[in-house]
């Protein structure tokens, strides 16, 4: 019983979820407007469940000393501070007694703001910038010409890289106006907007079958890895 109900409801959500998205009249865009409620309120108690997770996990490898554990106080420590920030403001009205919901955590001059801003922010633009010797050193790997495709792929990311800059503008501006579409800058948008968009649209098809397939799969019960089984 405890598969057979979950396998029933995920059926019949799907189900009507799938004929409300070709059927947008009454009753099922009715239903289709109220199953979106109900996953608002699902995801808000995942939230819930992803914070107690979170202390629980690293709360632990604090406790224990374990490798690493300095980092998750650190981690412990923002989560905390942040979440007290935030639920001081949006909840607590200021000069009365009671919750306020309209708390509007976009202020300057709230702690939770100056902490994204002058914290949050910061750690990401390092990260991002972090990644670019990354990037540079997998792109020498793979950049070198070892056979057609490598080939290939290095002079396709040489003429996209110069057509980005002025170099790729002063290397071919001297075409006359009839060869202009020889020019370095014309054919990184040439790459841009048709073989790689080719490319991109093939993956998004072939993305789009297999959420189908995986969906499909779920629904009528074949897939239960949702369920905690392997099979």
């Amino acid at each position: 019983m405890k598969r057979t109900v979950p396998l029933v409801i995920t059926f019949t959500v799907g189900a009507l979820l799938i004929v409300a998205y070709f059927i947008p009249h009454w009753p099922f865009a009715r239903l289709r407007d109220d199953f979106n409620t109900f996953f608002d309120v699902i995801a808000a108690f995942a939230y819930i469940v992803g914070g107690g997770n979170l202390i629980r996990m690293h709360g632990r490898r604090a406790a224990r000393q374990e490798a690493g554990w300095g980092y998750s106080l650190v981690c412990l420590a923002g989560f905390l501070a942040m979440l007290a920030f935030g639920l001081t403001k949006v909840f607590w009205r200021e000069g009365a007694p009671g919750w306020d919901l309209q708390g509007d955590l976009n202020d300057s001059t709230l702690l939770f703001k100056r902490g994204y801003d002058n914290i949050f922010r910061p750690c990401s633009a390092t990260f991002y910038a972090l990644l670019a010797f990354f990037i540079a050193s997998a792109s020498y790997r793979a950049f070198r010409a070892r056979n057609v495709e490598a080939t290939l792929l290095l002079v396709t990311a040489l003429v996209i890289l110069l057509g980005r800059t002025f170099v790729g503008t002063l290397m071919t501006g001297w075409l006359p106006p009839s060869l202009e579409f020889l020019s370095i800058p014309q054919l990184s948008n040439w790459i841009m907007s048709v073989p790689n968009q080719a490319g991109n649209r093939a993956i998004m098809i072939g993305v789009a079958l297999g959420i189908v397939s995986l969906s499909l799969k779920v629904i009528l019960g074949i897939d239960r890895s949702h369920l905690g089984e392997k099979d």
